[in-house]
């Protein structure tokens, strides 16, 4: 039997042999948590406690299955029997087999995020509000976050009563009608799983105690990122026997726009007395410089446990940060530098990432990357399971596996063309309404009386696949769907190369089906379907594959690359803009630029432009507070464009630009000054001379402002 301690430092020896009672791992960046789950997993079973109690949940399919399969190679056999697995996919299996309980029907669809929009856009039309004013994203935003925190439709309706924002009170009346088109569809979406899986718990107190028996152990990683819901969910299973090891670093805490909560790792020890705490300080990723710069950001933040990540590595190259004339420099500063690293250093493609704060910042990389011949893939952008042909085929899976699925049936009814236009539909729709059932129930029933002929080959088709489904595995219903469709018959007739790309498509869904047969005992289609609902970005990406990786932030969490460049460094750009109304978002946003920095390897290369468009407006810009923090100054020589003015980058050291425009101007950088609606703040930067007088201010509320000085009236205080 391996020694299990032999491959573990201290620390993490520590972790692994605590194995009663609550127990805390405070895991720095890159030292080794899920090395230390999978041991820990391990250690308990080579101790005797049986694999059936034991239950390991994490935030991502990718990370489940690694982690899955660690266990595997340590622990062989007798690790099958494991639970291993996301909170949603946990809550999934767990309303499957429970769910009829609180009256949940097993064979519920999982409805997507564009799924949900779509279906709160047809609430609040249904409710008369216009779409175009409050948006269907919003009010989902809305709704979700209402769920994260357990609040039902009656419950979230009462706090809207109070609230002084009406969005809230629209919210609340969608929020309503929204829960019964989804019990009407047999659907559920992300939060529902959460939010349903704990109020079976709450309810049926024999089905919590049989889970609270089976899982005696139970082990979370990336506690830092659980919400409300699954905070209460982790402590209802863990009530009883309390052993419980969470796995988490607090300085990597930056998904609250999402419901998590960091206070459920910082304040772990308040709801588990006597909890053990290990701190996992050395750090198997970075090198020395690049810790030590990172270190030196976090460490601006207050609300934090104290730690301090080292390692045993060599020193490695400096960092490197430079300021850019504006973003289209930028891509190709870092473009070039890519070609450098492939060229002359034998650096692989896969090496390689590009970190950037907004979504919206990925398309100058691309058309820059395209310009080069840098091949890359952009994580995050349109999924393969959202592209449109992909999502019709699965709408007929859907639609198969669930009849009840309303939005289904609206996607697929008239695809391929049958005849079935707005008209037609309609009277599906109100027959639907009439008889209290649902739309594919309704056109059954029409054809059936003869009112529905056009789709007499689409009911056919449907009828017998809901009759075969139990008898037949996914990949065998996917390829008559799309043989009796004549779905890539139609797409092969247009003999083009978006119809081709398209046909491609479908084959790797029936590919992707295949694959996952040969991965899971469970072929059904309600079964593929789960998986695919329950995929993230991240679990679709290919670490190994030969091109460079385009990614935010926020999705970079949990990779590591020898090499990363973290770009867009300006305020009001990253830290975004709102960030510094607020000492919380602040310092998530540290946090956020902190995670960026560590998963570098070998070279960290940071950049920032001086002029940015952003929504279409060109914005001047200054470098983020985050590089001042950590010391960086520029590496560029090159001439620097600010404003209408060109000027050296050496001018650009706080002491030059103050002389060079004190006398001229009146005003120096530093200078405090009193804006007659913005407050008073200090001159951080000048541009331009007479008429075109420019000044930076930074005001004591956080923001900033750049100001003609012509116009601006600015009194000087000091």
């Amino acid at each position: 039997m391996k020694n299990l301690f032999e491959d573990l430092n201290k620390e993490q020896v520590k972790a692994v042999q605590c194995t009663d009672g609550p127990l805390l791992i405070l895991a720095g960046a890159g030292s080794g948590k899920t090395r230390v789950i999978t041991y820990r997993i391990a250690n308990l079973i080579q101790k005797g406690i049986s694999p059936w109690n034991i239950l390991a949940m994490t935030f991502t399919n990718k990370a489940a299955a690694q982690m899955r399969d660690r266990v595997n190679k340590l622990s062989g056999s007798a690790a099958q029997n494991i639970w291993i697995s996301t909170y949603h996919s946990f809550c999934a299996r767990m309303l499957r087999m429970e769910g009829v309980n609180i009256g949940l029907s097993k064979d519920f669809v999982i409805y997507d995020d564009d799924d949900s929009k779509k279906v709160v856009e047809s609430c609040l039309k249904e409710l008369n509000f216009d779409v175009e004013k409050f948006k269907p994203s919003v009010i989902a935003g809305m709704i979700g976050s209402a769920k994260d925190k357990l609040l039902d439709a009656e419950s979230y309706s009462v706090h809207a009563i109070t609230s002084p924002e009406s969005i809230k009170k629209i919210a609340a009346d969608v929020y309503e009608l929204y829960q019964k088109r989804l019990r009407n569809a047999n659907a559920i979406d992300f939060g529902d799983l959460l939010s349903y899986t704990v109020d079976l718990f709450k309810e049926k107190k024999d089905i919590l105690d049989k889970y609270q028996e089976r899982f005696r152990y139970i082990m979370i990683d990336e506690y830092q990122d659980t919400n409300y819901a699954q905070y209460v969910l982790t402590k209802m299973l863990a009530l009883k026997y309390k052993n419980i090891c969470v796995v988490g670093d607090d300085d990597q805490a930056i998904y609250s726009w999402r419901g998590a909560d960091v206070r459920n790792i910082i304040e772990f020890e308040r709801d588990y007395p006597n909890t053990n705490v290990v701190y996992l300080e050395q750090n198997y990723r970075s090198t020395k410089n690049i810790l030590e710069l990172a270190g030196k950001l976090i460490q601006n933040n207050h609300h934090r446990k104290p730690k301090k990540l080292w390692t045993e590595k060599s020193d490695g190259e400096s960092v490197l940060y430079t300021e850019f004339a504006d973003e289209f420099k930028e891509a190709n500063g870092i473009a070039n530098k890519i070609k450098e690293s492939v060229e002359k250093d034998g650096r692989s493609l896969c090496d390689i990432a590009v970190f950037y704060r907004t979504n919206a910042q990925s398309r100058i990389f691309e058309e820059t990357f395209t310009r080069f011949g840098i091949p890359f893939i952009v994580v995050g952008s349109q999924r393969f399971y959202e592209r449109a042909e992909v999502k019709d085929i699965l709408g007929y899976l859907k639609l198969i596996n669930n009849p009840a699925d309303n939005l289904s049936f609206k996607r697929i009814i008239n695809i391929p063309t049958r005849g079935i236009g707005k008209t037609t539909f309609l009277s599906i729709e109100k027959y639907a309404v009439e008889k209290e059932i649902s739309l594919y129930e309704s056109a059954k029933e029409m054809y059936n009386n003869g009112l529905l002929k056009k789709a007499e080959k689409f009911i056919k088709l449907i009828d017998s696949m809901i009759t075969e489904k139990e008898n037949m595995d996914a990949s065998e219903i996917v390829k008559i769907v799309i043989d009796e469709t004549g779905y890539i018959q139609i797409l092969e007739a247009q003999n083009d190369i978006e119809s081709r790309t398209r046909i491609e498509n479908i084959q790797e869904l029936v590919s992707a089906i295949v694959d996952f047969e040969q991965n899971t005992e469970d072929k059904k289609l309600a079964s593929f379907l789960e998986n695919i609902a329950l995929i993230s970005d991240i679990d679709v990406w290919n670490e190994n594959k030969s091109y460079v990786t385009l990614i935010t932030l926020h999705l970079a969490k949990g990779l590591e690359f020898p090499c990363v460049f973290v770009t867009g460094l300006e305020e009001g750009l990253f830290p975004v803009g709102n960030s510094a109304y607020s000492m919380e978002s602040l310092e998530e946003e540290r946090r956020l630029c902190y995670v960026g920095m560590t998963r570098a390897k070998e070279h960290l290369f940071m950049s920032s432009a001086s002029q940015r468009r952003i929504y279409g407006q060109l914005r001047w810009s200054i470098p983020s507070r985050f590089v001042r923090e950590v010391g960086l100054k520029p590496e560029v020589t090159e001439m620097i464009f600010r404003g209408e003015s060109l000027i050296d980058a050496d001018l650009l050291k706080e002491e030059n630009v103050s002389h060079a425009v004190k006398n001229s101007t009146g005003f120096y950088k530093g200078m405090r000054i009193k804006h007659a609606e913005f407050g008073t703040g200090k001159v951080i930067d000048i541009s331009g001379s007479g008429d075109d007088l420019k000044v930076i201010v930074q005001f004591d509320g956080g923001f900033w402002k750049k100001l003609l000085v012509k116009y601006a009236n600015l009194e000087k205080i000091g």
